[in-house]
């Protein structure tokens, strides 16, 4: 199946959170617990979230 331009902009916008991602992970052995309890409750509370998304997509899916 063809992707569409809105499909593939998409895409391109799950590339660059992957990155963002990427960067985080890379930081965290650098961060103390409290700094790593700190941005998990951060990103936990985004509005919306990355789990909140999926699952919105899989809902769709069915």
């Amino acid at each position: 199946m063809a992707a569409t331009g809105e499909m593939i902009r998409l895409m391109n916008y799950v590339d660059d959170i992957a990155a963002t991602l990427r960067r985080i992970t890379a930081t965290i052995p650098l961060m103390d617990d409290e700094e790593k309890k700190r941005l998990s409750e951060y990103m936990r509370k985004s509005d919306p979230n990355f789990i909140k998304v999926l699952e919105q997509l899989d809902k769709g899916a069915k």
